[in-house]
């Protein structure tokens, strides 16, 4: 059975659209990223966290000396995607989803042109 193979998305592409993901929810909401952190991994670290499921994404509470944190993991999230398109509807949809967690919006205030495509 052959494996079908994604074209390869240069890093950079991804940048940008977690960069334009975060104008989408500034945008609508000037402060739900105040307190947050976000930040891109290329793959999250399993061995210790995850025994059958790969995340996309992930959300750490705010601790002593250091703010909440978003981290994307670009790979994961990348093969999820058919298309640049649904690659761009599945960086926002994360985003949006873990920074509704963390401030308890929803994800359509956050994102009330639904660009995640829900």
């Amino acid at each position: 059975m052959l494996e079908r193979t994604r074209p390869r998305i240069p890093s950079a592409f991804f940048y940008h659209l977690v960069s334009e993901a975060i104008r989408i929810i500034e945008d609508s909401v000037p402060d739900a990223l105040a307190n947050l952190d976000i930040g891109v991994e290329d793959v999250p670290d399993v061995s210790s966290l995850w025994s059958s499921t790969i995340p996309l994404a992930l959300s750490i509470s705010q601790g002593a000396g250091h703010p909440a944190q978003i981290i994307l993991y670009r790979r994961p999230i990348e093969r999820h995607a058919n298309s640049r398109t649904e690659l761009r509807q599945l960086v926002v949809a994360s985003l949006v989803e873990q920074v509704s967690a963390a401030t308890g919006l929803s994800p359509g205030v956050l994102d009330p042109h639904n660009v995640r495509g829900d």
